[in-house]
């Protein structure tokens, strides 16, 4: 992302009361990590959830807050994470 869509970014945590600093950055890692985890695991955690979530963070809610994230951006920097966020989006919609 460019220094102008971090530098939203890090406005937004330090402004909006669900939002912590580094929260964004987190969600992005978090997703990225369940996405590329094998398919059995995935389907594992979606028949019987995962234990692990509620110490580590659950991708699913990160993927949610990247969502509220992106709207609350302006449009060009909304684009910039939708753009970065997409990529492992595609992972998880492979057939």
């Amino acid at each position: 992302m460019s220094s102008r869509a971090q530098s939203e970014v890090f406005d937004l945590e330090r402004t909006r009361n669900y939002l912590r600093p580094g929260d964004v950055s987190a969600a992005v890692r978090l997703w990225k990590d369940y996405v590329h985890r094998p398919e059995r695991q995935l389907w594992d955690d979606d028949e019987w959830g995962n234990p692990y979530w509620d110490c580590c963070g659950n991708p699913l809610e990160a993927r949610a807050l990247l969502d509220t994230v992106t709207r609350a951006l302006s449009p060009r920097s909304a684009r910039e994470l939708r753009q970065a966020i997409g990529r492992f989006d595609a992972v998880w919609d492979r057939p």
